[in-house]
């Protein structure tokens, strides 16, 4: 890393970070302060740009740079992950996106409650909502302070401190001062970088290749070590049964948590209809598969040009794949274009952490004031939603203040693991109430309760005793091993037993079922009819 490479990614920082501050400043001065208009954007944004905005969310740097990277050091089995992202969308447009339009407000609270007891089940849906936000909070925080450090040249302790430290004053700045309309303008400049970057790196790579694929996979395969296995299935999720049915879990979690991501569900509600909801999913998965498609050219053009042992040097989880292949594509190392294409791809991943920490900081903001705060303190009407709001901008600071000190304590740990995590506790505590609340008539109380708290804790207790914690080199604790449970993802016991307690729960419940109130429910998801 040359001088010239930190100073010009400083400036690209700098000028991104101006940017999206003048965004959030000439915002705050143009809002009326209500609930709508933070936690909606006074539901005003039109389906192309809340399509930009969802993509923009949920194309991450572990998306832009982690995807990238285990392609490139494990052929075919790192390009499953883009499959797994990909696939996740078509149960959103499928099952969730009108559907949470029209029986939601702004949070998953709101779909659920529609028929239930309100208190226990915002109390659970809350809580739940909030764990999965922050776990996925931690990992871009994580991700931010290796990352964001080492591209610019500072790999010790204390740069990646001040750079979590940095990353979390922002994001609190964005979400309090602009609420949902700074955050969602701040996603679509982040979605056109993105694309516009990845297009113009896919271009490159191609052009090395003469537009010719086969010779890209055929380059990338020789130079692997690894020959034509590097092209079949196995590299990585290959060997002991173990870590085949890891494959299985982390791609059930993948597949199915997207549609249980709070700030995911909370993107719906910027939009006037539910036409508009499900228009905006269409744009979104327009966006987001042609990126993943894209990460697939750059991994293996980083594996055909950079090499995997270069790729692993420099980092051994292969996040540095991308900034690697760019130098190499603009020049080289020292040269003017090398320099220039190197620092993009620095800023261009800083913009996506900033943007992706703003939207799960402003969702589970949300939670806390909506769900717990009005739950557990009633008031009057006016002064109710007044005091969310404030609320939601107190959590904001907490919740980035939270989010700072375990990015801090957790920065040594596996952050695809923590993104893992994330889906595989939304799939397991969020899906299943979500689902059963939209489509089983019989759904009671009991069961929406039981359904959240027994996937969130199986999952959480799955992960605890996993050799990700204990008993392994790699482990949170090396030196310990209380490692009851041998897989690293808990998704695929944890969501079924999430389903399992919705339904156990709702079998064993004394209380009769609202059969009024599930037709009111049907009604309102299928039409739109008494929609806020």
């Amino acid at each position: 890393m040359t001088n010239d490479h930190q100073m010009l990614a400083l400036l690209l920082f700098s000028a991104f970070v101006a940017v999206t501050l003048g965004i959030t400043t000439w915002v705050s001065r143009n809002r009326h302060g209500s609930a709508e208009e933070f936690y909606a954007g006074g539901r005003l944004f039109s389906p192309m740009e809340n399509g930009f905005a969802i993509a923009g969310d949920y194309m991450s740097a572990a998306s832009f740079l982690g995807i990238s990277g285990l392609i490139a050091l494990f052929g075919y089995d790192g390009m499953l992950y883009s499959v797994g992202f990909l696939v996740a969308w078509l149960v959103v447009l499928l099952l969730v996106a009108e559907l949470v339009r029209n029986c939601g407000r702004f949070t998953l609270a709101d779909v659920v409650a529609a028929r239930m007891a309100e208190r226990p089940v915002r109390i659970a849906a809350g809580t739940s909502s909030v764990t999965v936000s922050v776990l996925y909070l931690v990992a871009q925080m994580v991700g931010a302070g290796s990352l964001v450090a080492l591209l610019l040249g500072g790999t010790s302790e204390a740069a990646r401190s001040w750079t979590v430290i940095g990353v979390g004053a922002l994001m609190v700045i964005y979400v309090s001062l602009g609420g949902m309309r700074a955050t969602t303008w701040i996603q679509i400049v982040k979605a056109v970088l993105l694309i516009a970057g990845t297009i113009a790196l896919t271009v490159l790579v191609l052009l090395r290749f003469h537009g010719d694929f086969n010779q890209l996979l055929a380059a990338a395969a020789e130079r692997s070590g690894h020959g034509r296995d590097f092209l079949a299935p196995g590299l990585r999720y290959g060997g002991e049964w173990t870590a085949r049915l890891d494959f299985i879990s982390l791609g059930v979690a993948l597949v199915l948590g997207t549609a249980g991501l709070p700030h995911i569900l909370s993107r719906f509600y910027t939009v006037p209809t539910a036409r508009a909801a499900r228009r905006s999913v269409v744009w979104a998965i327009g966006l987001i598969g042609g990126f993943y498609l894209m990460t697939i050219v750059l991994g293996f053009g980083a594996a055909a040009i950079i090499g995997p042992d270069a790729v692993r040097a420099s980092n051994a989880a292969g996040n540095t794949a991308v900034p690697l292949l760019a130098l190499d594509l603009g020049g080289g190392a020292g040269s003017t274009g090398g320099t220039v294409l190197f620092a993009i791809v620095a800023a261009i991943a800083f913009a996506t952490i900033l943007a992706v920490v703003a939207g799960i900081t402003l969702a589970s903001s949300a939670s806390v004031a909506h769900d717990l705060y009005a739950t557990l303190r009633r008031r009057r009407a006016r002064a109710k939603r007044y005091s969310e709001v404030t609320v939601a901008r107190m959590a904001a600071a907490g919740i980035g203040a939270a989010a700072i000190g375990l990015g801090l304590l957790a920065r040594d740990l596996n952050v695809a693991f923590l993104v893992g995590l994330a889906f595989a506790v939304a799939a397991s505590a969020n899906l299943p109430v979500l689902l059963f609340s939209l489509f089983w008539r019989n759904f009671t109380t009991r069961g929406a309760v039981w359904s959240v708290y027994g996937g969130l804790v199986p999952a959480v207790l799955l992960v605890v005793f996993s050799p990700v914690v204990s008993g392994s080199p790699e482990a949170l604790f090396p030196g310990v091993d209380f490692q009851l449970f041998p897989l690293q993802n808990p998704g695929l016991v944890s969501i079924p037993l999430g389903f399992l307690a919705g339904w156990l729960g709702t079998v064993t419940s004394t209380e009769p079922p609202d059969a009024a109130k599930h037709a009111e429910t049907e009604v309102r998801a299928l039409t739109g009819a008494g929609a806020v």
